[in-house]
């Protein structure tokens, strides 16, 4: 699905990242670690096409990310939901229109679709704040229409950019019960974080593979959880 081969990426002539080889198979659970500014969120953005390798291979399902048209990185793009580790909202909209904003986009903005949508803050518990605006919103209730955002074009692949990063340890457990349940839809998921406790609480829930970004590599940092 997602395959990086030998990557590496260099910002203003200084390597970020280096010799990064990485297979996403279908269905599987990944954690991605590592210290602040080791470059998660560079790693994150070249697994769904947002930037391109400065060396290496970056196939987005088995097409070379440097071969794809502009159509060909749309349509990659909508089968990958990102959750952005700040999440932006247009603050005029209510909820569910920003919720539904990649239907709008694409066209799919339908009646089937809209009964999708009204199922989907259900599901993420916000289906009472459908109508308020973003700045009305607490911390938990952004990530969550963010997580539901990502997920609405029904992508095959999840990646999540510290989800739990400002809300509480309720709140992160409640968002992380949310992608284990995707991943047991068959989604591929991978959340960046640097929160060894939330890894923790999945070990009981989910078979995952935690990986490190450390000076400049990737690196298994163990076993199946």
């Amino acid at each position: 699905m997602i395959e990086l081969e030998n990557v590496a990426y260099s910002y203003g002539g200084g390597e970020l990242l280096t010799d990064i080889s990485l297979k996403l198979a279908p269905g599987s659970f990944h954690f991605l670690t590592g210290p602040s500014g080791a470059g998660k969120t560079t790693f994150l953005k070249l697994c769904y096409g947002a930037l391109i390798p400065t060396a290496g291979h970056a196939r987005l399902f088995d097409t070379d990310v440097r071969a794809m048209t502009r159509d060909d990185a749309a349509l990659a793009r909508r089968r990958i939901g990102v959750v952005h580790q700040d999440c932006q909202f247009l603050d005029h909209l209510p909820l569910a229109d920003n919720v539904a904003l990649p239907l709008t986009v694409s066209g799919r903005d339908t009646l089937a679709e809209a009964a999708n949508l009204k199922e989907l803050l259900g599901w993420v518990g916000l289906t009472s704040r459908s109508a308020a605006l973003p700045p009305e919103l607490s911390g938990g209730e952004r990530q969550r229409a963010a997580l539901a955002r990502a997920v609405i074009m029904s992508p095959d692949v999840v990646l999540a950019d510290e989800p739990t990063g400002n809300v509480d340890w309720e709140m992160s457990q409640r968002l992380l019960k949310l992608l284990i349940e995707l991943n047991k839809m068959g989604k591929t998921i991978m959340i960046a974080t640097h929160d060894m406790n939330l890894i923790r609480a999945a070990k009981s829930q989910v078979q995952a593979r935690v990986l490190r970004i450390a000076q400049r590599r990737l690196q298994l940092a163990g076993a199946d959880l």
